[in-house]
């Protein structure tokens, strides 16, 4: 489940960040999301808007990790499953799965479909660690929470320029 808090946490919590950047104390934050069994962090000039996941039209003839079209505000968007496009197992569509808007500043109309959003994480307070993933060029530099998780920043234009991701068909 996740958390849910009250509309005066929300405002006090955006008031004192608005005060922090206003004083030039600004965090590196980064939008947290679950595809999976992997976190990743994008940034949020790379990350479009995040919305519940829609009725999505399914298209003939494409990769089992296409998933099909989504209508989100009359503009069409092509919804790529992002687990199982790594190759891992098909995003169940729940109350907390969610379509991350990643191609809108690319000029594409891509989306990808994770297993929940997670809210921003503050870069300062994760632990840097050695990139190790070669075989993925949109994996970027890794960081590890105090729980222990290992975060993957998502590099964005990588993704969507892979020609894999690009060509769903079968």
């Amino acid at each position: 489940m996740s958390k849910k808090i009250s509309l005066r946490e929300f405002q006090e919590n955006l008031v004192q960040r608005l005060t922090t950047a206003q004083q030039g104390q600004t965090t590196h934050a980064a939008l947290g999301v679950q595809a999976g069994r992997e976190f990743w962090l994008v940034d949020l000039t790379d990350s479009g808007e995040i919305v519940p996941t829609p009725h999505l039209s399914t298209v003939p003839l494409t990769q089992p990790w296409f998933r099909g079209l989504a209508n989100i505000r009359g503009s069409l968007y092509s919804v790529v499953d992002f687990a199982g496009f790594q190759g891992g197992d098909p995003t169940p569509a729940t109350s907390e799965s969610r379509l991350l808007l990643i191609g809108t500043r690319l000029g594409l109309n891509s989306a990808i479909l994770v297993s929940r959003a997670l809210g921003l994480r503050n870069l300062d307070e994760l632990e840097s660690s050695p990139r190790t993933d070669e075989i993925r060029p949109w994996v970027g530099d890794a960081y590890v929470d105090l729980q222990g998780r290992t975060w993957n920043k998502l590099l964005v234009r990588n993704l969507v320029m892979q020609p894999r991701f690009l060509d769903v068909g079968i």
